[in-house]
C-alpha cells in the first residue's frame, strides 16, 4: 500500500507469516508503520483499534502464523530512500539454514549503517539475499572486532535467541591480546556498566555501581614477556563489556581507540598491529527452532595471528 505524507492510510487487514510470528504486537505495528510516533501505536493499542483475530490484545502479545491483525488508518511520513547498500564481495558463511545465519564478519565492517556509517552487514546481506523475508542481527559486534556473528531469518528464532542471550544460555567466547602479564589462569569478573555520552556526543562505557550488571570470565591461553593472550567468556552482553572489563583491572586491550594506552597503540600500528585485537572465536548454543547442540568456532584472522607470530620470534631473540 502506498504511503503518502500526510494522508490517513485505509484500514489493512495482514495475515502473520512465519517471518513475523513470534514478534510482539507493539513492535510490529512499529516496525510496519514507520514514522509513527510510538504514543500513537500505543493509543490505537489500547483503545482496541487494532484487533488480533478480531478480538483486543494487550501491548505484549506475541503474534503467531496465521493471526490476522486489522491495523486502522494511521498517517506515516513519506519514506525516505538513502542509497542503497552495494551487493559488494560475500560475506562468509559458518552455518546457514531455513532459520539462522551464522557468519564471519572481518574486521572494520559495522554490524549495521548508523553513527556516521551508511550501511553495515546487515544492509549488505539483505541487497545480497533480496528474496530474504527476514534478516536480522541477533546480538552485535563492534566495528573492529571480527568473528562469529547470529543473523536470524525467522522472527521466531529471533526471539528465542534473545530470550537464551538474556538466560545466559548463548556461549560466547572472544580472544583478546592485552599488556602486561595476566596472571590468574581463570578470573571472574563482576562490575555493573553505565552507558554515558561524552560531551561530544561519543558514546562510552564506565564501571559504575548505577550501571546494570556485567560478569565476564577471562582464562589464560597464552604469556609472553610483554604480552598475555586471553580468552573472555561473557555471561552478560553488555556494550563494550570486554573493553571495559579489562581496562578496569589494568589490561587494556592492544589497539582499543576508546579505552586503551593511546601511546603504546601508536608503537603498536608501527610493529604491525594496526585495529583493536578482539576476535570473536566460539559460539555455543541449542538451535532455538529443533534443539540441536550447535558449536561453532572461527580461527585468528591473518593479521592478528601474524602479529602474534611476531611475538614468539622476537620472544626467541631474546632468548
Amino acid at each position: 500500500m502506498t504511503m503518502i505524507e500526510g494522508k490517513a492510510i485505509a484500514v489493512r487487514h495482514e495475515r502473520i507469516d512465519d517471518a513475523a510470528a513470534g514478534q510482539r504486537i507493539d513492535n510490529y505495528l512499529m516496525r510496519i508503520a514507520k514514522g509513527v510516533p510510538k504514543s500513537h501505536v500505543y493509543r490505537i493499542l489500547r483503545s482496541g483499534e487494532v484487533r488480533v483475530n478480531g478480538g483486543r490484545v494487550q501491548q505484549t502479545y506475541r503474534l503467531q502464523e496465521g493471526d490476522e491483525v486489522r491495523i486502522p488508518p494511521i498517517r506515516v511520513a513519506e519514506p525516505t530512500h538513502g542509497a542503497p547498500a552495494p551487493v559488494g564481495k560475500a560475506l562468509p558463511v559458518v552455518f546457514e539454514d531455513d532459520a539462522l545465519l551464522v557468519i564471519d564478519k572481518p574486521s572494520g565492517k559495522a554490524v549495521h549503517g548508523g553513527s556516521g556509517v551508511s550501511y553495515g552487514v546487515i544492509e549488505q546481506l539483505r541487497a545480497q539475499r533480496p528474496e530474504a523475508r527476514m534478516l536480522e542481527l541477533a546480538h552485535r559486534l563492534d566495528r573492529e572486532t571480527s568473528g562469529l556473528l547470529i543473523v536470524a531469518k525467522k522472527r521466531s528464532a529471533l526471539t528465542a535467541l534473545h530470550d537464551m542471550m538474556r538466560e545466559g544460555s548463548v556461549e560466547k567466547r572472544y580472544l583478546t591480546l592485552v599488556p602486561g602479564r595476566w596472571a590468574n589462569p581463570l578470573q571472574h569478573v563482576k562490575a555493573a556498566l553505565h552507558k554515558y555520552l561524552t560531551a561530544d556526543g561519543e558514546r562510552r562505557v564506565r564501571v559504575s555501581e548505577e550501571g546494570k550488571a556485567a560478569h565476564s570470565i577471562v582464562r589464560l591461553v597464552r604469556r609472553w614477556r610483554d604480552y598475555s593472550l586471553l580468552e573472555v567468556e561473557l555471561k552478560t552482553g553488555r556494550t563494550h563489556q570486554i573493553r571495559v572489563h579489562l581496562t578496569h583491572l589494568g589490561f587494556p586491550l592492544c589497539g582499543d581507540d576508546k579505552y586503551g594506552d593511546f601511546a603504546l597503540n601508536k608503537r603498536l600500528e608501527g610493529e604491525g598491529l594496526r585495529r583493536m585485537f578482539l576476535h570473536a572465536a566460539q559460539l555455543r548454543f541449542v538451535h532455538p527452532l529443533t534443539g540441536v547442540p550447535l558449536e561453532f568456532e572461527s580461527a585468528l584472522p591473518d593479521d592478528l595471528q601474524t602479529f602474534l607470530d611476531r611475538l614468539d620470534a622476537a620472544e626467541k631473540r631474546h632468548g
